[in-house]
């Protein structure tokens, strides 16, 4: 056996053991003692995990590693990226000679090392020199760092948050921060998926030229009157009326002029295009669903739209709406003699696939691009609809040069076959964009697709 089978097993045996301890039969205090030793264990497993995701590269058939660490460890992609992130700042570097280099949070990664930093320790003490501005000199970043590692071995997370508040204090008195800080800050991302109630959440950290333009346009479109929904006619130069009828909050005039906005320009040419097609929004939905004004459709970057709303969405211009039969979901068939499917197939495939169609791969349509499943372009395939599928870049990457293979199922799903020999990679179907296929019962028979496509 070698030292990892010979480690995993002692380890799972002691764990067994472990498992199997009566506490009702020790002592209150010993209780406690017992639980801080399985704590301070679990953590330096932690820190081994993360010296071993330090160590990850990729090989032939081997996804991006962020991608791969998720599916093999079965954690979403953002907690995979965060482990990558604390094993490059904890583990130890060799320069490109090979020579020795501390970590970049030594004090830090010695305490974690050791079992004493819980997760929270460390996203405090990692959130401290992300928001610390860059003209503080490197020596006191040292002695913060040390000073830091050596408060949060003998406090709690929510009590070191209060110091390093009060060192971010003393280093940055005077407030002060570069172009370069504020820059390295911005971002929007919606924050998880909608809600059951249909609503996202997002978060922008915004540049004051953003705010301030921000403010600007939302000062006219977000006075009360504008862009009413509840109007029959909403208007942008609303009348003594109209404005006194307006019932809405501020929170609420402001998200309906960004709708506004967002809707005006949709479709613009000025906008280019994305894969082939405008820049607008593409809807899926059954035929029974329209006619029935119930249920609900999908959009190509996955958002669940209710029918209603998109029957709204249908009477503005530049918006795709596939229809297809909702009983045998029976597609449009396509052929092209080219390369590049046509925007009619893009349209059809955003419908069917909804996404990157490789197991695991939570890519939206949006974000992908189309992928000859069965035999490529170049290797003598044609660009026809049912043997089209979307991938996104790096999964498309995978067939081409990293020995994964595709193939088209009797029911046009799509099937993803990893190169032999690594059994960690998991092949199959991708279901993560049908969800009404989690449920086990509502794949119709024979395969077809009971969504419209």
């Amino acid at each position: 056996m070698s030292s990892s089978d010979v480690a995993r097993a002692e380890l799972t045996a002691a764990v067994d053991t472990l498992a199997a301890l009566d506490f009702d039969a020790l002592d209150p205090p010993e209780r406690f003692a017992v639980l801080e030793w399985i704590e301070t264990q679990q953590r330096r497993l932690t820190a081994i995990s993360r010296a071993g995701v330090s160590r990850l590269e990729r090989f032939e058939g081997c996804p991006p590693v962020g991608i791969a660490l998720a599916d093999v460890l079965r954690v979403s992609p953002r907690e995979a990226k965060r482990r990558i992130r604390d094993g490059e700042q904890l583990a130890p570097r060799t320069t490109l000679t090979g020579e020795p280099l501390a970590p970049l949070l030594p004090e830090t990664s010695t305490a974690w090392h050791d079992g004493q930093l819980d997760a929270e320790h460390l996203r405090v003490i990692q959130k401290f020199f992300r928001d610390l501005p860059d003209h503080v000199p490197p020596v006191d970043r040292e002695n913060a760092e040390r000073a830091l590692a050596e408060h949060a071995v003998n406090v709690r997370p929510d009590q070191l948050e209060r110091i390093a508040h009060r060192m971010a204090l003393h280093l940055n008195p005077d407030g002060l921060f570069s172009d370069e800080d504020r820059a390295r800050k911005r971002g929007f991302m919606w924050i998880g998926g909608q809600g059951v109630d249909g609503m996202s959440v997002g978060k922008v950290v915004a540049d004051p030229e953003l705010r301030a333009g921000i403010d600007a346009v939302l000062a006219h479109y977000g006075a009360p009157g504008m862009c009413n929904p509840a109007d029959e006619n909403p208007t942008t130069t609303p009348t003594d009326d109209v404005r006194e009828r307006d019932v809405r909050s501020c929170a609420q005039r402001q998200h309906d002029a960004l709708k506004a906005l967002v809707r005006r320009h949709l479709g613009d040419p000025n906008l280019g295009q994305h894969h082939g097609l405008p820049v607008t929004i593409i809807v899926t939905a059954s035929l029974q669903d329209i006619q029935a004004h119930s249920g609900q459709a999908v959009t190509a970057s996955g958002v669940v739209v209710p029918i209603p709303e998109v029957i709204r969405l249908g009477a503005h211009a530049y918006h795709y709406l596939a229809l297809f039969d909702g009983v045998d979901g029976r597609p449009l068939w396509l052929g092209r003699t080219k390369r590049i499917a046509s925007a009619d197939q893009r349209i059809m495939l955003h419908a069917k696939d909804r996404g990157c169609t490789r197991p695991g791969c939570d890519a939206p349509g949006y974000h992908s691009a189309v992928h000859h499943a069965a035999k490529d372009w170049k290797n003598g395939g044609n660009t026809d609809i049912d043997d089209l599928t979307l991938a996104c870049p790096p999964d498309n990457q995978l067939v081409e040069t990293g020995g994964w293979t595709t193939r088209k199922l009797p029911n046009g799903d799509t099937a993803w076959i990893p190169p032999p020999g690594l059994p960690m990679l998991h092949g199959g179907v991708n279901d993560f964009h049908h969800p009404e296929r989690l449920l086990g019962d509502d794949r119709p028979p024979d395969g077809a697709d009971d969504d419209a496509a």
